[in-house]
């Protein structure tokens, strides 16, 4: 299949899709309706430049096998132990109670249970695929007594509220068609002075520069990871967006660029 037409299947082709598509059209140079040299009008390819790409949708839940698979077995090591490394430094009183709000193969929660010893954690998905791959992963590393899986959808999960000294994510915010699904839990499960240390991808400029990055950062991995790489950067927000989205749910976090495509909001919920 032409690469044109698997990105309007997999991001379902609506306008803003259309929009996406004709922008890596022209930037890639295989557009043919470029103006005359002498026609006066600016170029479609130069118009587009100036352009910033808007939020392209792509499925929610990785719940295929095979997303699920390439997903599992990528390697995400150092932003997964730099988001861990950070985590433990920072809130170090707060990782007693625990939820990590989708976990998938729950690289990121086994990597907090080794650093924070005494913490219980509960690592919630909703695709029953990945948190297979989670459960495997928690037995070979002798830590089924202090990770708990919890199959499950933002918002209302059958968690209990106000509980938990930490309210954890990573890299689950751009799956969310309403960003809200995941603030409102984030109010619902903390606890009054709870930790929030959530990250999560920043939108490029263009699909153009999505498939660069892609490239450059995940160039030999399976294609099916790659294509729900560039699929994930292309739904994932600004941080001026989430700014806006935190203003609109009351909480008092902050959103700041933590390396060259991660975002990362923390801080703490006000008491009551």
């Amino acid at each position: 299949m032409a690469p044109l037409a698997r990105l309007c299947r997999t991001t379902r082709l609506d306008r803003r899709c259309q929009v996406a598509v004709l922008c890596e059209t022209v930037l890639c140079g295989t557009d043919k309706r470029e103006s005359p040299p002498d026609s006066g009008i600016i170029p479609l390819s130069l118009q587009l430049r100036g352009m910033r790409m808007d939020r392209i949708l792509e499925p929610e839940i990785m719940d295929g096998q095979a997303e699920a698979d390439a997903y599992a077995r990528a390697d995400f090591a150092d932003s997964n132990q730099w988001y861990a490394d950070h985590l433990v430094a920072e809130y170090p009183d707060h990782l007693k109670e625990i939820v990590d709000l989708g976990c998938g193969p729950a690289d990121v929660t086994l990597r907090v249970a080794r650093l924070a010893h005494n913490a219980h954690l509960v690592a919630v998905d909703g695709s029953a695929a990945m948190l297979e791959f989670a459960r495997q992963a928690i037995h070979s590393a002798r830590l089924s007594q202090r990770i708990t899986l919890h199959l499950g959808r933002l918002p209302g999960l059958s968690l209990p509220e106000h509980h938990y000294d930490a309210v954890l994510s990573k890299d689950m915010l751009h799956h969310l068609p309403d960003p809200q699904a995941l603030w409102s839990e984030v109010r619902r499960l903390g606890k009054p002075g709870a930790a929030v240390f959530i990250m999560d991808l920043v939108r490029p400029d263009s699909p153009l520069e999505a498939r660069e990055i892609v490239e450059r950062v995940a160039g030999k991995e399976h294609p099916v990871l790659k294509e729900d790489f560039y699929n994930s950067l292309c739904a994932a927000f600004t941080l001026s967006e989430v700014r806006s989205q935190l203003e609109s749910a009351g909480l008092p976090l902050t959103v700041e660029q933590a390396t060259a495509r991660h975002m990362r909001i923390k801080g703490v919920l006000r008491g009551t």
